[in-house]
């Protein structure tokens, strides 16, 4: 028997990596607040070694207002937190009429907990057609803490 180690994860993450949207090109963003020199482009821009945090410790909304309907097959969310251990909960949803109506397409909590759990990258493979906004809603600490919600990439392929 011959034998032979593949990785295809690997391949199809380069395959992937090569076609994400420009979103800062193709999109406006529309988000409910952003402290100073904490973008919401930091986290659209790949690679980034920046990122995106809150003004305010409350609920944030971000929603990408795509210029032409879009096929999307891959979202990609990256938080990040080593300060504060809470538990986030988010929800990505995403529109074909205009943000008209809603779907979502996850609802999910993850705590944070340093040292040992400060990131949480999430891969969700769609079969979207038609969409014109995308919007991700963060409760960055559903205990009600004074948490501010960050976000390190956002990348749509």
């Amino acid at each position: 028997m011959r034998k032979r180690i593949i990785e295809p994860s690997k391949q199809i993450t380069e395959e992937i990596d090569q076609s994400w949207l420009n979103l800062e090109v193709i999109a406006q963003v529309e988000i409910t607040s952003e402290l100073e020199g904490f973008t919401i482009e930091s986290a659209l821009a790949l690679p980034s070694d920046a990122y995106w945090r809150a003004a305010s410790a409350e609920e944030q909304t971000i929603r990408l207002r795509f210029d032409e309907p879009q096929s999307l097959r891959l979202i990609r969310l990256l938080f990040e937190e080593e300060a504060q251990e809470r538990t986030q909960e988010f929800v990505l949803r995403y529109s074909s009429d205009a943000g008209e109506s809603y779907h979502d397409i996850t609802r999910q909590q993850y705590n944070f907990s340093s040292p040992d759990s400060t990131r949480e990258l999430e891969n969700y493979t769609v079969d979207l057609h038609g969409v014109t906004a995308l919007e991700l809603i963060i409760t960055p600490d559903i205990n009600g803490g004074n948490a501010h919600a960050s976000l390190s990439q956002w990348a749509v392929a």
